[in-house]
């Protein structure tokens, strides 16, 4: 008997930009909401932009989160979207011997010790809620800078990444000399999976500790008018000029790490089990802007800049839930 084709949660589940901006065709879609924002190196304007960076990163979250809580607590309510490959390879019961093969690349950024701190608190409030999700270990944790390829063969991925592999050196340490910082942590959410997600940072108090200074002093004049979405649009821009198309699954204002997904529908079965569950991430979401957000004396810090510790880690191959491996690790601060 030949093995069910599975269908990748992303055929139901679309990612879709809610933060209204409008991307051209053949444009860097990144750059795209930098132009929409005003993009000004003069001190005032530079202040307004970054604002409003942050403030479409916010409307998209916010936006998805309210969607997503309106899914959960609808009348006509269906199902859960379990990721079949996830599914089959924590039950290797279901279709013994299954392999996941598709192979992707991508530039991960690796949370440094504090985030991973923050995000295992999460993760313990969650389970707390629904003690059948399914959690992403701390060592496989990343955010995805930039998706290249996915669902490709194994040759293929090779044969892109030869011909990246001139600008892989200057990619993977890139955020040394270009400093993103994430702020705001709160948990978004879907049918499929839930997330940490982050804020390009806009001003806000410094709670982390103070990077290694780079031996150009100019980056750090540059201060939060850099944002992760910058890294974003320079990455893109760089593996470009590398010579390579981008085919990435979604480009959305979004900067998350994924903190588990669902692979039952026995916590969520009843509108009673699926309010609480609504109701729970609410909750840990207060209180994340309660006692995380902005505090210099929080156990746990909501704070970071991208390339603390390590810098990009220029993964390929099956990457779903973390897996793959490096070609390799930037330089960290």
């Amino acid at each position: 008997m030949e093995p069910p084709v599975l269908e990748s949660t992303d055929v139901r589940n679309k990612l879709e930009d809610l933060s209204g901006v409008v991307v051209k065709p053949g444009e860097n879609p990144y750059n795209a909401l930098i132009e929409a924002c005003n993009d000004d190196p003069v001190e005032l304007a530079l202040f307004t932009y970054v604002l409003q960076i942050q403030a479409l990163y916010a409307a998209h979250r916010i936006k998805r989160n309210a969607q997503q809580a309106d899914n959960f607590r609808a009348p006509a309510f269906n199902e859960l979207i379990i990721d079949p490959y996830l599914l089959r390879l924590q039950d290797p019961l279901i279709e013994p011997g299954f392999k996941d093969t598709r192979h992707c690349m991508t530039f991960w950024g690796r949370p440094p010790i504090h985030v991973l701190e923050l995000a295992e608190a999460i993760q313990r409030r969650l389970k707390a809620a629904a003690p059948n999700i399914w959690l992403m270990p701390l060592h496989r944790m990343h955010i995805t800078t930039l998706e290249l390829a996915f669902s490709r063969t194994a040759e293929e991925i090779d044969s892109i990444k030869e011909t990246l592999k001139p600008a892989i050196p200057s990619i993977a340490s890139y955020t040394y000399h270009h400093r993103a910082r994430l702020v705001k942590p709160m948990i978004s959410y879907d049918l499929s999976a839930f997330a940490v997600s982050f804020l390009p940072a806009a001003g806000e108090p410094k709670v982390s500790s103070a990077p290694v200074a780079p031996d150009n002093v100019e980056v750090l004049k540059q201060g939060d008018g850099y944002t992760y979405h910058h890294l974003r649009r320079d990455m893109w821009d760089k593996t470009k000029e590398a010579g390579m198309t981008i085919d990435s699954r979604y480009i959305v204002p979004s900067a998350h790490i994924t903190l588990g997904r669902y692979l039952t529908n026995e916590d969520h079965a009843t509108p009673e089990q699926r309010k609480k569950w609504v109701e729970a991430i609410d909750e840990i979401n207060r209180w994340l802007e309660a006692e995380v957000w902005e505090k210099h004396d929080a156990g746990l810090v909501g704070e970071w800049v991208v390339g603390q510790e390590k810098g990009l880690d220029v993964r390929v191959g099956t990457l779903w839930y973390g897996g793959g491996r490096t070609v390799l690790l930037g330089e960290g601060f």
